[in-house]
């Protein structure tokens, strides 16, 4: 009885529970650790509470983290596990970390527009932005000089100005101040026809300016000479002729000219001469209504047309070098 009162791991294991499949070997083993098998499992558990290592990156941390992980499992295997899951959270953004920082720096953006180009075409490309930068005002110039006031260099360089500007860049006043249009202009014109007969017609009054006008109307991109040939033609011919009618110098002889072959076109446009028959002479008029005031204005115009009927023109001239050209051009064929 005294030897089993100084031993007291044999008594304390006689008292506890005997399990079926050798709770002895259990028993035994707790004699053999005591309280050196306690303090061994808790200095196990220990490094696993201490966060010094986690500054640790790179696989020394990682290495370090599983020692840890692999010693607390051995006493505490649901312990040891979520310190291994929290070792391994706690290293994966310091492993991140290094290659993050290493990586290569990201290339320059490409150039692009004229910065891309080789220096040989930057230079080309200069020149022609100057060439069409001194143009550009050249014009703006040009244009300027022409709608001006009579000046010095208006005097000195009219001409060229002039050659410059006329006919596409003509400038004028006439849409607004001070002189814009005030009147409706309608320009016809018949003609005297040798039939195939031999005998001698008139035609009736072609309204020219009326088919310029239906032609115009509703189109979005009209003709340049449905806009502006006959209109021009017709005021070149007024501002180059007096009151009776008589042309002022050379330009107003241009200006007949010019009226006479616009009649052939439009009327062999409609077949005034008809079969066989030959445009002799022709004749122009002008029918000129004063556009109405606004109600506002209280101004009074009168409202009846006035007609400017122009002397019979011979077309010999134009019609004689026609068939001379289209005799030509058949003997050369022959």
């Amino acid at each position: 009885m005294d030897a089993y009162d100084k031993g007291s791991g044999a008594q304390r294991g006689q008292d506890g529970p005997a399990g079926p499949d050798g709770s002895d070997g259990a028993a035994d083993s707790t004699e053999t650790g005591g309280s050196a098998g306690i303090a061994e499992a808790t200095g196990a558990a220990e490094p696993t509470e201490v966060t010094e290592p986690t500054e640790v990156t790179g696989s020394a941390g990682s290495s370090v983290a599983a020692e840890g992980a692999a010693q607390a499992s051995g006493a505490d295997g649901a312990d040891g596990a979520d310190g291994t899951s929290e070792g391994a959270v706690a290293t994966a953004p310091e492993e991140a970390g290094p290659a993050v920082e290493g990586a290569a720096a990201q290339p320059p953006a490409p150039r692009t527009g004229v910065a891309a180009l080789s220096p040989r075409y930057q230079v080309g490309a200069v020149v022609a932005l100057a060439v069409v930068a001194v143009a550009v005002c050249a014009h703006i110039g040009l244009v300027f000089l022409h709608v001006a006031p009579s000046n010095t260099l208006t005097k000195q360089h009219g001409s060229v100005v002039d050659e410059w500007v006329f006919p596409e860049f003509e400038q004028n006043w006439k849409l607004f101040a001070p002189n814009p249009l005030q009147q409706n202009v309608s320009v016809q014109v018949r003609a005297e026809v040798s039939t195939a007969g031999g005998e001698i017609r008139t035609t009736g009054w072609y309204d020219l300016s009326a088919e310029d006008g239906r032609a115009i109307d509703g189109n979005p991109l009209p003709s340049h000479t449905q806009q502006n040939e006959l209109r021009r033609a017709w005021d070149f011919f007024v501002a180059s002729h007096d009151s009776e009618d008589r042309p002022v110098g050379l330009r107003g002889a241009l200006s007949e000219t010019y009226l006479r072959r616009i009649a052939l076109l439009r009327l062999d446009r409609h077949d005034a001469a008809g079969p066989g028959g030959v445009v002799e002479r022709v004749q122009y008029r002008s029918r000129t209504t004063n556009v109405k005031p606004p109600p506002w204005s209280g101004e009074k115009v009168s409202d009846r047309p006035t007609l400017r009927e122009l002397p019979w023109w011979s077309v010999a001239a134009e019609t004689g070098g026609a068939d001379a050209g289209r005799a030509g051009r058949e003997g050369g064929a022959a």
